[in-house]
């Protein structure tokens, strides 16, 4: 095209150049146009597919690629539509069979709790009481671990639809809203809560729910395991490098050696409170996943047993 142009504007061709690179601009322009339309038609099933995978993975709608088409495109579309298909189905599967076991397995421990009840009510031999007051205790620690296990299966879906947005969280709501949840709490164990901050708001990428449910469950156990008059103290920290939020406690702490122990599922590390407050031992599992999910890092410290505990969430500060 550019050999046609040179050619007529320095040939001793007659006819009208002018007329002949008007031509030749709009037939290259004409070109230009239908390529890129052919690059858009060649390139809609990888766009597509892209765009229904991410409304598969954060709002869990099915994706519908086409199958009819026999080209090498087609055939990737239609393998990614059967995978995701058979993939949902398993998982389903998974679930449901999942909640049947847990309902039947509940329904026998009902009745064993209940012929246990009856046992104390029907004898006044103090050694069958006494048994049977282990079996009903034992099915409650049963009814307790299949609704935290049931729990768990949700919450863990729940975390993995949620898309992060850059978002400014102001210092102030945060401690509102964990005051709200936890201040009773601390006001009965006679707790002092030490705040301090760097700044009065954080940006982050993270859904401020999902955030809010980390920090009130931190909270929660700084809580728990710190001794009756204690302190406990909560930190903000952000720089052009990192943003960092902190709880600290006096509490019973922990060997450092199994800090890693601590966000297991289902931990063994799990452990009744100061004043035997109740533990699920999913709580520090599903608080890390939240914030690993975000790119961020929930680190867990302490000196010893007895020595207290500090729990830090660490993110890359982002770029504005």
């Amino acid at each position: 095209m550019i050999g046609l142009i040179f050619f007529v504007l320095f040939s001793n061709v007659r006819e009208e150049p002018e007329i002949i690179l008007l031509f030749t601009l709009v037939m290259t322009l004409l070109a230009t146009a239908i390529t890129l339309i052919l690059l858009r038609r060649l390139t809609w099933p990888v766009r597509t597919a892209a765009h229904q995978l991410e409304e598969y993975r954060t709002k869990g709608i099915m994706p519908s690629l086409p199958r009819s088409y026999h080209d090498e495109a087609g055939i990737l579309m239609a393998n990614v539509q059967r995978t995701i298909e058979e993939n949902h189905d398993m998982g389903s599967e998974k679930l449901d069979l999942i909640y049947l076991l847990s309902h039947d397995l509940r329904n026998f421990a009902v009745n064993s709790q209940a012929l246990a009840k009856l046992i104390i009510e029907e004898t006044e031999n103090p050694s069958v009481n006494e048994y049977a007051g282990l079996i009903v205790d034992s099915t409650q620690q049963q009814f307790h671990f299949l609704e935290n296990f049931i729990r768990l299966i949700k919450d863990e879906e729940e975390i993995s639809r949620k898309v992060p947005v850059l978002r400014m969280f102001a210092i102030s709501e945060i401690l509102e809203i964990l005051n709200k949840e936890r201040g009773n709490e601390l006001s009965k164990k006679a707790l002092a809560l030490v705040v301090d901050h760097n700044v009065s708001h954080i940006q982050l990428a993270v859904e401020f729910e999902l955030l809010m449910r980390v920090l009130v469950n931190l909270l929660d156990n700084a809580i728990k395991f710190s001794q009756r008059g204690s302190c406990i103290r909560l930190n903000f920290h952000e720089d052009k490098v990192k943003t960092l939020i902190s709880i600290s406690d006096e509490g019973v702490g922990f060997d450092p050696d199994k800090a890693d122990a601590l966000f297991r599922k289902f931990t063994p590390m799990a452990r009744k409170g100061t004043e035997s407050e109740p533990s699920t031992g999913i709580g520090l599992y599903l608080c890390r996943k939240i914030i690993e999910k975000y790119e961020g890092k929930l680190l867990a410290e302490s000196k010893g047993p007895n020595k207290g505990a500090t729990f830090r969430i660490l993110f890359a500060t982002p770029e504005v």
